[in-house]
């Protein structure tokens, strides 16, 4: 199994990362962190070094800080991300958020910001990985105009716009929120499996004692937990976890072009 989308990054890391990432390995054939800001670029880089072949590593701004960046930050972290291609498989998460962002001029330069990471994507031939919390049609539009290919719909809840997502050709990734919600599961009943990965959003989205999210300052989620998600969808789907398995990697690998060590 892969964990396509967690945030191993994340300072809730800091005092374990090293032992969760060996925990990992017993278990999942790869984990890809979301970078999803410039400070974190650096330790994210070398956890790839340090873990080739099993860490892989997407990046961009994640949209809810935007108002962080002037235009030379982002001038300095498109040129890091182009000088560290060969360590990075797809720049996300990025997209819109309009619950973090409520203003309008705000929102607007999320769009702008967008548009400059799948710029960047289409010049280093590498997929996209979409946050589009609160802003779903306007994100699909966005992707839809320019006519980007390689996508992954990350935490992906807009069921009314799944046929959309799925003749497209677009990837949607499904992690723990699986296990409560009735949309999700209806989105992955309908979804085909070859359009499916299994992500978490560590450290967010726990899963405590009784099967129940708690927010992550309460319960930490690790990238083991795409199990738990797996075992879901195969239940949904009345299937056998091992074609899960076995669809959802082939997915993750083809996706991301991911290259093990041998």
């Amino acid at each position: 199994m892969i964990d396509t989308h967690c945030h191993l990054e994340q300072s809730d890391y800091n005092k374990d990362r090293d032992i969760v990432i060996e925990r990992c390995k017993h278990q999942l054939q790869a984990i890809i962190i979301s970078c999803s800001n410039l400070k974190h670029f650096n330790t994210t880089m070398q956890l790839v070094r340090q873990h080739r072949g099993f860490v892989f590593a997407a990046t961009s701004v994640h949209p809810q800080y935007v108002k962080e960046y002037d235009e030379k930050d982002l001038i300095k972290y498109f040129e890091m991300i182009r000088s560290n291609k060969d360590n990075i498989v797809a720049i996300g998460e990025t997209g819109l958020d309009y619950n973090w962002i409520k203003e309008t001029e705000w929102q607007e330069k999320q769009k702008q910001l967008f548009i400059k990471f799948i710029a960047l994507a289409n010049q280093l031939l590498l997929p996209l990985v979409i946050h589009s919390r609160d802003a779903v049609e306007t994100v699909v539009d966005i992707l839809e105009k320019y006519k980007t290919k390689s996508v992954q719909m990350h935490m992906f809840t807009k069921r009314s716009l799944l046929k959309r997502v799925i003749d497209n050709g677009w990837f949607i990734s499904v992690n723990t929120l699986l296990l409560r919600s009735k949309n999700v599961k209806k989105i992955v009943r309908d979804c085909p499996l070859e359009q499916l990965m299994l992500e978490t959003d560590s450290p967010w989205l726990g899963i405590d004692k009784d099967g129940k999210i708690k927010p992550k300052y309460k319960v930490r989620n690790e990238p083991i937990a795409v199990r738990l998600v797996a075992e879901k969808i195969a239940q949904i789907k009345k299937i056998n976890i091992e074609n899960v398995d076995r669809q959802t990697t082939e997915n993750a690998i083809n996706f991301f072009d991911l290259k093990f060590k041998v």
